[in-house]
């Protein structure tokens, strides 16, 4: 490291961590104060409740109380006092200080507010196998519920946090069903989700593992020979010296720490998790390591455990003690002090920053111990999300970290790393339901280690399940303890599970122009990537029974398969809901009409993935490389009905979008009886951001043929590249400019239709395992003349043939 003092001039938390305190404080024609209790209608659907002492400053969970200013009506009978806007009334009982009743539009009356409340999401799922609980969320079934600000600590405009005194500080959110519209407020309230960087969107390579650096190099040189991309190249905590003790004497380890180790064993494993210094046996040129993963197209996040503080042997030490005041010959620790500015400012300027300027884009955040700082209330995991978030202020990179949920108000802190689950069905299961449920916090960015984390036994189905929802997960990320015989890397399973698993990365980074757009949409209306299906259909109970189902941005319905497949079938049953509507399946193409449930069966090469009608999912053909650049080869897949599409598109890094520095493509179908035009829309705002010049395919993935058709470039008509096959219409564009506008006009088209159903069951009990004979005794008459469901009394035969009966 380079031994040149930084420069501490300036007054930093100003210029990292200050806010704006203005747009804490609610209008004052909008509150009211009876006794000692408080009333501040933020919107029309959510009350501030406040007893004991008032404040108008910002605090770890809400930031602005100020961004509706609703018509307020105030009525009093006895003790009891009514809060009313034009949606909606609050009764509360100022003798008993509690929330008697909302009363909603309707005229429904809610009296008890966490009875129907569907919950959030949870702070880890360290050592968990299977599911644990959550904690309360925004979204209610009944229709209101509360969030509870009564422990935060407060924000000062320089950026410092402060105790509060001692209150009761409730909001009631009273939204009904309009579940979107519920946490849209709450975001408002409590701070926007960020638009995250387009890199973190593709697949992470994770482990807790000492690899050195030419080890590390060659298994990137190897995902590269295997055509896997990889985005994101982490480096777990043997980056830094973990042998501290051994190396540097028992002098490294913390005092309060010495009171706790009883054996020699556990003195060792206290010492080397907190560190600072690269480790010079395992990388002797780490700057040398880190711009040949820059040039590679990767972006580099390095474990962070900042709880032993700075310790002598760092190089950052003398600097540091010397900045705290400490004389550094005196070797006295630096102890981890979160609620120091004096620290704080240090701990970024003098530990940190020159890391990053060495090539570490951003910290993986792994605080897992004690909850409590010298300031009362103060979560150290909160303020090392905060301020590590915060740190990104002044240039002009989107912030990112990766760390555990530090309760509500993390969405404004992304990613969230769920912990080291153990490798088991259950944990899979649990999974898909965590991730999507998280949307009712706002928490739209869940990391997970994909595969598990560690104990459980190897399976390689599992492990190619587990890819698989990390496909159609917010984060894409492999990871797993430092066992030799756990490495995530596909070709260490079977030659089905490592084809599984590669299309699923490559498919991943495919996906990306779609998923980055809905990134946009997250980022201005509060809408998670995995969004809980009641969201959509939050009157119909059947939305709600499913827990494993959620949509994957506007487009794509996912029900992820989570249990082992059939022994006999090789398939794995999976209940799906589909709304009204007709759905096709992303992968085989299976058409279905909805309104019901649909048991699907899936072989390992893929899960059930609906498209509604309508649909229109951009796609990169250019899904090997590791920087998941705007493509110059555009994919668009797309399904008959009527719908459109906008593809969003800037540098992916910056914070230059706020300035206008994006482009906007609109795509949009429409469908009258045997006639359907598509439009390409040309480009709006900044052009300059994507490809002067590109390829476009677009796939009408349900049109078989049709009669005619009629193709505008510009106005002008062109004869381009179109072939139909396997039910499937294609028109390439070569050399497309952003400016064109892409009209074209299918009239007399054959709808592409599910094959027939002999063949279909005819394929499926082709695969059954069993014998010969007893297969022609059970099935042969039934293949004869399969005109009605099976029932030979095998439960999977049955249900993966009796499928074929549910398509359209």
């Amino acid at each position: 490291m380079d031994n040149k003092k930084n420069d501490l001039s300036g007054n930093f938390f100003v210029e990292k961590f200050s806010i704006d305190t203005s747009v804490a404080k609610t209008d004052e024609h909008c509150v009211f104060v009876k006794d000692d209790v408080r009333f501040s209608l933020i919107s029309e659907r959510i009350l501030r409740v406040e007893m004991g002492t008032f404040t108008d400053m910002p605090t770890q969970k809400v930031i602005s109380r100020s961004f509706s200013s609703p018509k307020m009506k105030v009525s009093e009978k006895g003790s009891m006092v009514y809060i009313s806007s034009e949606k909606c009334v609050f009764t509360f009982d100022v003798k008993k200080k509690e929330m008697e009743a909302v009363t909603l539009n309707g005229g429904k009356r809610v009296t008890d507010f966490y009875s129907g409340n569907l919950r959030g999401s949870a702070r880890t799922l360290d050592m968990v196998n299977g599911s644990t609980k959550l904690d309360f969320g925004l979204i209610s079934k009944d229709g209101v519920s509360v969030l509870d600000d009564s422990k935060s600590c407060v924000l000062k405009a320089d950026g410092t946090i402060a105790e509060r005194d001692k209150c009761k500080d409730l909001y009631f959110f009273a939204f009904g069903h309009d579940y979107r519209g519920c946490i849209k407020a709450f975001t408002l309230l409590c701070g926007n989700i960020p638009l995250i960087p387009r890199f973190a969107l593709g697949n992470w390579w994770s482990r807790y593992k000492a690899y050195t650096q030419d080890e590390y190099l060659d298994l990137m040189k190897k995902f590269r020979e295997k055509k896997i991309p990889i985005s994101v190249a982490t480096i777990d905590m043997d980056w830094h010296w973990t042998d501290v003790v051994e190396r540097f004497g028992k002098e490294n380890v913390v005092e309060d720490q010495k009171r706790k180790i009883r054996n020699i064993s556990e003195l060792f494993q206290s010492s080397g998790w907190t560190g600072y210094s690269w480790n010079t046996e395992l990388f002797p040129d780490h700057k040398a390591l880190l711009e040949e993963l820059h040039d590679q197209g990767k972006k580099i996040p390095v474990n962070l455990h900042p709880a032993q503080g700075i310790r002598p042997f760092e190089d950052c030490y003398e600097e540091m003690a010397e900045f705290m005041g400490i004389d550094p010959k005196t070797k006295k620790h630096v102890r981890f002090d979160i609620a120091d500015p004096k620290f704080v400012e240090g701990y970024f300027k003098i530990v940190h920053k020159p890391l990053e300027d060495e090539g570490v884009d951003f910290w993986w955040i792994d605080w897992q111990q004690e909850k409590t700082t010298k300031i009362k209330g103060l979560d150290p995991l909160w303020a090392l999300n905060h301020y590590h978030t915060l740190a990104f202020n002044g240039e002009n990179k989107r912030p990112l970290i990766l760390s555990r949920y530090a309760g509500v108000g993390s969405h404004r802190y992304p990613l969230g790393f769920s912990g080291d689950t153990i490798i088991s069905w259950k944990s899979l299961d649990f999974q898909p339901y965590f991730t999507a449920n998280a949307a009712n916090v706002a928490y739209t960015w869940w990391s997970h280690d994909i595969g598990g984390h560690q104990l459980g036994a190897h399976n390689d189905e599992l492990y190619a399940r587990w890819v698989q929802l990390g496909e159609f997960s917010p984060i894409m990320r492999l990871h797993s303890t430092s066992d030799e015989f756990m490495g995530k890397e596909p070709w260490n399973y079977s030659f089905a599970a490592e084809e599984a698993a590669t299309n699923a990365l490559r498919e991943r980074h495919a996906l990306i122009p779609y998923i980055y757009s809905m990134n946009k949409r997250t980022h201005d209306e509060s809408i998670a990537l995995c969004e809980p299906v009641y969201y959509a259909y939050p009157d119909d109970e059947s939305a709600y029974l499913i827990k494993n189902e959620f949509f994957f941005g506007s487009e794509l319905l996912v029900v992820p398969v989570t249990s082992p497949a059939d022994e006999k079938t090789k398939m794995a049953g999976t209940l799906v809901w589909l709304p009204e509507g007709r759905w096709t399946d992303f992968y085989n193409g299976y058409i279905y009409i909805g309104g019901r449930f649909v048991r699907m069966f899936r072989d390992l090469r893929s899960l059930p993935v609906l498209a509604k009608e309508g649909a229109i999912v951009p796609m990169s053909e250019e899904n090997e490389n590791d920087d998941p650049v705007n493509p110059e080869n555009l994919k668009v897949r797309i399904w008959r009905g009527t719908g459109s599409f906008t593809l969003y598109e800037d540098d992916g890094k910056t914070m230059d979008f706020e300035k206008g520095a994006f482009a906007e493509t609109k795509f949009s179908i429409s469908e009258k009886g045997k006639e359907i035009e598509f439009t390409v829309s040309p480009a709006e705002g900044d052009i300059s951001v994507i490809p002067e010049k590109r390829n476009i395919t677009l796939i009408f993935e349900d049109v078989a043929s049709f009669g005619s058709a009629k193709i505008l470039i510009g106005g002008k008509e062109h004869n381009v590249i179109q072939k139909s096959e396997f039910g499937k219409t294609e028109v390439t564009f070569e050399g497309v400019s952003p400016k064109d506008r892409i009209e074209i006009r299918f009239s007399n088209i054959t709808a592409r239709k599910n094959p027939e159903k002999k063949a279909l069951i005819t394929e499926r009990l082709s695969k059954v395992q069993m014998t010969m004979v007893e297969k022609r005794v059970k099935f042969g008459k039934y293949i004869k003349n399969p005109t009605e469901p099976l029932h030979s009394g095998d439960k999977e035969i049955d249900g993966a043939v009796n499928e074929i009966f549910s398509l359209e």
